[in-house]
């Protein structure tokens, strides 16, 4: 295995096992862990879960796969996700993804060439009063406009 918790993570997990009640119920704090750790969740950092959690790897997988928050090929700089659920949808989300699409020149699921940005479409990202938004980075962005975006990139860059 090539994935290893690092001994600050390792420290950590140490602190989990006190505050669960099973290794199962370690698997989403461990996944997070591996995603901090590495950047995106790797089958290699799938098996060493496994063993902390005393779970197959197949259901770390199935865990990992259900929830959009965890990849498995690293983002670019900036991993843009934007909302395509039905609020977000009613209020422009389209419109804002086909522009971020043509200014960013990356489609959906890809990462731009210098490797600055990552773009993918997620399920609610629980802000659908303030809908269309999107996060980068963990840190929302709503009630966006063209304009907006226009001005979040500018900040980024």
């Amino acid at each position: 295995m090539s994935f290893v918790f690092n001994s600050d993570n390792l420290k950590k997990i140490e602190n989990l096992h006190k505050r669960y009640p099973t290794p199962k119920a370690l698997t989403l704090p461990l996944l997070w862990l591996a995603k901090e750790q590495e950047g995106y969740i790797s089958l290699d950092a799938i098996e060493e879960i496994a063993t902390h959690t005393t779970r197959p790897p197949m259901e770390i997988y199935k865990t990992a796969t259900f929830y959009s928050m965890f990849n498995f090929e690293s983002n670019g700089e900036y991993h843009i996700q934007i909302c395509k659920t039905l609020s977000c949808a009613l209020c422009g989300q389209k419109e804002i993804l086909n522009y971020l699409k043509d200014i960013l020149k990356i489609n959906v699921n890809e990462k731009s060439e210098d490797g600055k940005f990552s773009l993918v479409e997620v399920e609610c990202l629980g802000s659908c009063g303030t809908a269309p938004m999107m996060q980068i980075n963990n840190h929302n962005y709503e009630n966006l406009t063209v304009e907006k975006i226009d001005e979040i990139l500018k900040e980024l860059l």
